[in-house]
């Protein structure tokens, strides 16, 4: 990282976060590698009360990504892989960013403090899974020292998922 990072703050998400969330990722472009669309605001409302449990329970979820403003920009944070293919078991971070805020670092500061808080709750290792084409995402996990591991083939989409590692 050449760079200096931008400011990021990270909080539990709110009941107010599944709205932003569901503004911001109604943004096709943003949900390119997710579908292309927004999921109803429901999913949000029930991702939003999971990943506070998550933090409750384990010290770490999914978090609300702010800017330096307060404004809400997206997410990023750990969990463990919630379906039964690929890396089961496993602890996965990941992160989406609303595309006004792409290509100025706060994915990859979002992604460090992440990694420091789900050391900090005692976890040994993370996986990020990324779609091939996904050339932003894979960016930031080399710029945090992932690497490749292994490639799984999605059961429904028939189609391979990268599974980056990082030994904490």
């Amino acid at each position: 990282m050449n760079r200096a990072l931008p400011d990021v703050q990270l909080r539990v998400p709110t009941d107010e976060d599944a709205f932003a969330w569901h503004r911001i990722f109604a943004d096709p472009e943003v949900m390119e590698f997710y579908g292309g669309q927004a999921a109803e605001l429901s999913v949000y409302e029930e991702l939003t009360a999971r990943q506070r449990r998550h933090d409750a329970e384990r010290g770490f979820c999914l978090w609300t990504m702010l800017d330096e403003s307060g404004e809400v920009i997206g997410f990023t944070g750990a969990q463990p892989w919630p379906v039964e293919w690929g890396p089961e078991g496993e602890i996965e971070i990941g992160w989406r960013l609303g595309r006004a805020h792409w290509g100025k670092g706060y994915v990859t500061a979002a992604a460090v403090t992440t990694l420091e808080r789900v050391r900090a709750a005692g976890v040994t290792g993370v996986v990020a899974m990324v779609k091939p084409a996904n050339e932003r995402s894979i960016a930031v996990t080399r710029r945090l020292g992932m690497e490749l591991a292994e490639v799984f083939t999605h059961p429904t989409l028939r189609e391979p998922a990268h599974c980056y590692r990082l030994t904490l």
